[in-house]
């Protein structure tokens, strides 16, 4: 029997995924706020976040509306975001986007190897980008330092 590339790519271990979700909510305490759609599908990445005295992520919490490869890359995202700054996020983000243009090897992000059935699905791609885009806009919302 032949199996299609979508039976592939929604596998139970990428459908489970999106419960961790749940864990972290979108709540009025996160005071960084960035927000990410995709062009491509139309998902949609609201994130609130607080931010330690280094600027990086001390708190997060997530709305998703996005497809099921969109919700897997969220909760990969939101389970190693604390402790990250703008700048770990860009370089983490440059090497998201070579892996998904083929130009690079999967940047070290634990659980991203989930979405290696996602490469062949470039409608997918933005979708992946989401929460990498989001957190940085989150972060561009922190006061200037003095």
């Amino acid at each position: 029997m032949r199996t299609s590339s979508t039976a592939v790519l929604y596998s139970p271990a990428l459908l489970g995924l999106a419960v961790d979700l749940a864990d972290y909510p979108l709540t009025d305490r996160l005071t960084l706020h960035g927000e990410a759609r995709s062009r491509s599908c139309g998902s949609t990445l609201a994130l609130g976040c607080t931010a330690d005295e280094d600027g990086a992520i001390a708190e997060i919490g997530m709305r998703v509306s996005a497809c099921a490869v969109g919700q897997a890359a969220a909760a990969i995202f939101v389970r190693q975001a604390h402790g990250r700054d703008a700048a770990s996020l860009k370089r983490s983000l440059a090497g998201v986007d070579g892996w998904l243009a083929g130009c690079g090897d999967r940047p070290a992000w634990p659980g991203l190897e989930a979405l290696d059935p996602a490469l062949p699905h470039a409608g997918r791609h933005e979708a992946i980008r989401l929460p990498w885009r989001a957190a940085l806009a989150a972060l561009s919302n922190l006061p200037a330092a003095r």
